[in-house]
């Protein structure tokens, strides 16, 4: 007899939500068959079966949380009889596991409201009706006991845009008033995501020793590459981002300077010849750091394209567990922002991070006391000093910048 479990699928995961089983009691399975499909706050996962036998007992039933570790099913083999088994804990909440924060947390968190709240809904169809607007209570449930799931809210969501819309009237504006600001009782508590990045955070700059670098870079040749190589594509071709070079430009840099492609863990330094780069993108609620993986080997367009898959992915809360874990470096770009510089939380346990500005025209004095108007943009590392000196990040950001600055190393 063989008990299935809730696996911990990512590092902040503490518990899942059993979204459908895909075997009933009594049917026989095999080695890799799929019997569930679990979700957490980040993506619906499929579980696969670890062993043979048949699908005897379902101790979790659909719609509900259970801690991980708890014992969700039981698989017999031949001739064996099924236990007691202990029903699954009552859920506690309705959202699943966390999602492991991202280095900061500059999107604005969207709190639900009571009616929200009431509504039977799995956190994965919360996230995305909140990134649509959406009021669940307009949407029909066809999961568990009309709870509603992912592909009700796709539907409607669906139906909404093909549906015409009436034009609509500007409301009446009510007379100006005196607002009194109210004093600060009660309050809106923090959401469960939000929770987590707190603490998360807290416990990082609590306990790692950051320091901060910071390059300017003149893109010129960079911008220009960009636009040659973004007019030689097809036109539904993904366009290559100053992102995606930053992206490359990093992966090259960290084959040069493997100290800062490394882990620090139990006092230890575990440098990795495996470049795995995060890249940090902001959802209604937080952020999430998809994991592009294998940098080295990969072309500048390979990076463009695999980071918009992911981009999408993690958007929609598909995001397998091997796609938002194991990250050696990670990069947040506020650039899109029209930000100048600002530094970034280092994502343990990764020694570094870098935080990327706008690309911004500036006057620059020349070597012959002229003064030119050309595209700058600031890149700031946070390092780890219990892994990482002062010169070696400043050798790594020369390197970075040397290579953004002559970026058709980035295509040879």
């Amino acid at each position: 007899m063989a008990q299935v479990i809730m696996p911990k699928m990512g590092d902040g995961m503490s518990e899942g939500t059993i979204l459908r089983w895909l075997k009933k009691e009594g049917d026989s399975v095999e080695v890799g068959d799929i019997i569930a499909e679990i979700e957490t706050d980040k993506a619906s996962v499929e579980l696969p079966a670890d062993v043979s036998g048949k699908l005897a007992t379902i101790v979790a039933k659909e719609g509900e949380t259970v801690p991980v570790g708890a014992v969700i099913a039981e698989i017999l083999g031949e001739g064996e009889q099924p236990q007691v088994s202990t029903p699954a804990p009552a859920p506690t909440a309705e959202a699943p596991a966390e999602p492991t924060p991202a280095p900061h947390a500059e999107a604005p968190i969207r709190e639900e409201s009571p009616v929200q709240e009431r509504v039977k809904a799995s956190p994965l169809a919360r996230r995305i009706a909140q990134e649509a607007g959406i009021d669940l209570a307009m949407v029909r449930g066809t999961g568990p006991g009309g709870r509603i799931v992912e592909r009700d809210v796709q539907q409607f969501i669906a139906s909404r845009q093909a549906a015409p819309r009436p034009p609509i009237a500007e409301p009446a504006r009510p007379a100006a008033a005196v607002v009194e600001t109210p004093a600060l009782t009660g309050g809106e508590p923090l959401s469960r995501m939000r929770r987590l990045i707190a603490e998360r955070t807290t416990l990082t700059k609590q306990t790692v020793p950051h320091f901060y670098v910071t390059m300017d870079v003149d893109m010129t040749e960079a911008m220009a590459l960009r636009e040659k190589l973004n007019a030689s594509l097809p036109e539904d071709a993904p366009k290559i981002s100053v992102n995606d070079f930053v992206t490359k430009a990093c992966a090259l840099a960290l084959a040069r300077h493997p100290r800062v492609n490394a882990l620090y863990q139990n006092e230890r330094i575990y440098p990795s010849s495996e470049i795995h780069i995060g890249i940090a993108v902001a959802l209604p609620d937080g952020l999430i750091v998809p994991v592009l993986r294998h940098c080295e080997r990969k072309t500048l367009r390979q990076i463009a394209t695999e980071t918009r898959q992911l981009v999408e992915k993690a958007r929609a809360g598909r995001l397998t567990p091997d796609e938002y874990t194991g990250a050696t470096f990670s990069i947040s770009n506020l650039g899109m922002y029209g930000v100048d510089e600002f530094i970034a939380i280092i994502n343990p346990p990764a020694v570094a991070i870098l935080a990327v500005g706008a690309v911004q025209k500036q006057p620059v004095a020349l070597d012959d006391d002229t003064v030119v108007v050309r595209p700058r943009m600031k890149v700031t590392i946070s390092a780890d000093h219990r892994a990482l000196d002062g010169a070696v990040a400043a050798e790594f950001l020369r390197e970075l910048k040397r290579i953004l600055e002559n970026p058709y190393v980035m295509v040879e």
